[in-house]
């Protein structure tokens, strides 16, 4: 699954490409996971169909370079044979060259390609820069998706914490307003819950507002357990005292 950062990583470095590579007229980088491409950013929409071409046809340097990480080059697509409907996809577009480059990593690899609108456009030596650029989209997609993995799991202890507390204060309530046992005053909400097919965490949470007087009690509430028990009282809301 594609975390929210992912994209903007993968968009940046297509336009970092474009930016800094001489020659390179449009570029599209892809994250790819268990060999399968998971997110898709672009630096012109149009080039995305590049890579669905490739994907469609099996064979592409989009896939030879995601499949062995080396740099797959492409001076002129007019006279390309070994990858005829990625030439016959670039030429629709007015792509006359392509350098693409593979980065091999886990969780997930990156591939990144440069598109030039004249043959052989980009010079040999940028593709030094352009093995750094892709490199650095790697380590990029690395520490975005590290730090969105961060931000769920502290998300997740935070809910787990407040849910504890929700059914710690609506048991305490329970067990004082009814004269029960914790256990008992568990297995109560528990079987409201069931009853009513709301979570324990919404049972407890309607308890507390009961109890503070902001709603009414649970209908099951009084019938679960053994026999039958009033509902318990809300607490009374404090009045002024009169002044003299």
């Amino acid at each position: 699954m594609a975390t929210s950062s992912e994209p903007r990583a993968l968009s940046r470095l297509a336009a970092l490409a474009v930016s800094q590579v001489a020659g390179c007229a449009a570029a599209s980088a892809v994250l790819w996971r268990d060999g399968e491409p998971s997110v898709t950013a672009a630096s012109h929409p149009e080039v995305t169909r590049l890579i669905d071409a490739q994907i469609s046809a099996g064979r592409g340097p989009l896939l030879e370079a995601m499949a062995s990480g080396a740099t797959m080059s492409c001076p002129d697509t007019l006279a390309e044979q070994r990858w005829p409907e990625y030439a016959a996809a670039a030429l629709s577009l007015g792509v006359r060259c392509s350098v693409t480059l593979g980065y091999l990593a886990a969780p997930g690899s990156v591939t990144l390609s440069l598109l030039g609108a004249r043959p052989r456009s980009m010079d040999p030596d940028q593709v030094a820069l352009a093995e750094l650029l892709v490199a650095f989209g790697g380590a990029l997609v690395g520490v975005m998706s590290g730090y969105d993995d961060a931000q769920r799991t502290a998300g997740q202890l935070r809910d787990a914490a407040e849910a504890r507390s929700l059914m710690d204060q609506a048991k305490g309530i329970l067990m004082h307003a009814l004269s029960c046992s914790a256990d008992d005053a568990l297995e109560r909400m528990r079987q409201v819950s069931q009853r009513t097919n709301m979570r324990a965490t919404e049972v407890a949470r309607t308890i507390i507002d009961a109890h503070a007087g902001r709603a009414s009690w649970p209908a099951d509430m009084v019938r679960a357990g053994n026999g039958r028990q009033r509902a318990p009282r809300a607490r009374a809301a404090r009045s002024p005292r009169a002044t003299a």
